[in-house]
């Protein structure tokens, strides 16, 4: 399946420990994988109009059962801008 997945973690000062937690469940498959080009996790922090932003994770397709598990849903992909790399290759974009 070649979907995005996105996770809205909510208020920016309060997801530290999700970050935390979804960083280390994509390590540990990233590294089982052999590191492939195409498994990335991205964020962005989207006010929408409302006075405080809130954190969003998207998952790159290659990383779909690991966003399933954290409860991601499917989504079209990502525009670019404001999009930065929270763990995963830094080619996946270029490779997608």
């Amino acid at each position: 399946m070649h979907t995005w997945r996105v996770k809205n973690l909510g208020d920016a000062m309060l997801v530290d420990e999700e970050l935390d937690h979804i960083k280390a469940l994509f390590l540990a498959a990233y590294k089982k994988a052999g590191f492939p080009d195409d498994m990335a996790i991205y964020i962005r922090h989207e006010a929408e109009g409302r006075l405080h932003c809130e954190v969003k994770v998207y998952f790159t397709p290659a990383v779909s059962d690991l966003a399933e598990a954290v409860s991601a849903r499917c989504c079209p992909s990502p525009a670019p801008e404001g999009l930065g790399l929270l763990v995963g290759s830094e080619m996946a974009l270029s490779v997608l």
